[in-house]
């Protein structure tokens, strides 16, 4: 039996069966989390349909309206800030014991950083699934990916592992790091997303992050007025397309999503504007030429990949969260760790948010 897919990637049937043979012998034989494992994937029993649009009401709207929008950090111990542009990092603040209200401030503090670090989380991460999907509702309908694995009852935590048996790179790329917004292409895509790992290694693994907000204010005020009025082709890649030949079809939970977005979307609680693009699904320019789009698109990508004023990096610590707003940030993992031991794993709450606005309301999304 092959275990390497067409990209040269380990099969799904690899990864699943990599997991279940080690869960109770050697190295997972006292792994706290091993119940937590990516190992239940689609099958053609489990098809669903598309996603419905829903109405979908932010909650830093109603944080707004509070007399302190950033009374949820009262009791923190510290706060500081990674860089002017993007990233905050707190301690002494415990996400799993906010209120209503103080969930409200919270998104909204996330849209205005871009991206937040909470360290010592244990009673949050120690809580529990059923815990993680009522806290994410809180924010929009819980997102589930179309094609990735999960672990028993809990289809709406997106669940990561990667270890030196499972890791793989692109074989012909130079570098692991790969910019994106996590499922940009589906007509409603994420909003303020939560991630946190269970393992990771001592060294590396880190994740950076990247404002969409500031890479577009680093441009000219022409350039900018020019790429309002562009829209972009998001293609759900992943596995589906590699589904259209039927030979995977198994593994795919939704069928293949194409959509129209805009280039540069407005945040519907804080005003500002971003670069929405998203090197694994943005297609092209609806209405240019391929050669024209590829290169407009990879000036793009290199503008924020190279734009070091844009970007903040997280290094892992015991017990951190780090939310960060999905319509306003790209973020890439660093595989750097790949050859040793460690194991990498780790679950991402993803609750949808409302359609990508575009900056020029003028701008029709129909085609």
């Amino acid at each position: 039996m092959s275990y390497v897919s067409l990209l040269g990637r380990p099969s799904r049937l690899f990864l699943v069966n990599l997991l279940r043979e080690e869960r109770g012998q050697g190295p997972f034989e006292t792994y706290p989390y091993k119940h937590l494992l990516p190992e239940i994937f689609p099958t053609a029993e489990t098809h669903q349909p598309a996603l419905q649009d829903f109405e979908h009401v932010d909650p830093g709207h109603r944080a707004l309206k509070h007399p302190n929008p950033r009374a949820f950090l009262a009791g923190a111990t510290s706060i500081s800030h990674l860089t002017p542009a993007i990233g905050t990092e707190v301690r002494g603040v415990s996400l799993a014991k906010l209120t209503s209200d103080e969930r409200d401030e919270l998104a909204l503090e996330v849209a205005r950083r871009g991206m937040m670090i909470f360290r010592g989380q244990q009673d949050f991460i120690d809580a529990g699934g059923e815990f993680w999907k009522e806290f994410g509702s809180h924010f929009g309908r819980l997102h589930v990916h179309p094609t990735g694995g999960y672990p028993e009852g809990l289809p709406e935590i997106h669940m990561i592992y990667r270890d030196q048996q499972t890791i793989y790179y692109e074989s012909d790329k130079i570098t692991s790091i790969q910019w994106h917004t996590d499922m940009s292409h589906e007509r409603q895509p994420p909003g303020l997303t939560f991630f946190f790992l269970l393992a990771y290694p001592e060294t590396g693994g880190d994740t950076l992050f990247a404002s969409g907000v500031t890479a577009l204010k680093k441009l000219s005020p022409a350039f900018v007025s020019y790429l309002r009025t562009l829209k972009q082709v998001q293609l759900g890649v992943d596995i589906n397309v590699l589904n259209r030949g039927g030979k995977r079809k198994r593994y795919s939970r939704r069928d293949c999503v194409t959509t129209v977005h805009p280039l540069v979307r407005r945040h519907p609680v804080t005003g500002e504007e971003s670069l929405f693009i998203n090197p694994e699904c943005t297609q092209s320019i609806v209405g240019y030429k391929k050669e024209e789009s590829d290169m407009l698109l990879k000036f793009l990508y290199n503008h924020i990949a190279s734009s070091m004023e844009s970007q903040a990096r997280v290094r892992w610590e015991p017990a951190t969260v780090v939310a960060w707003d999905n319509r306003n940030c790209l973020h890439s993992a660093l595989f750097d760790y790949a050859g040793t031991p460690a194991r990498r794993h780790g679950a991402r709450i993803t609750p949808q948010a409302e359609r990508p606005i575009p900056a020029d309301p003028t701008l029709d999304l129909s085609a």
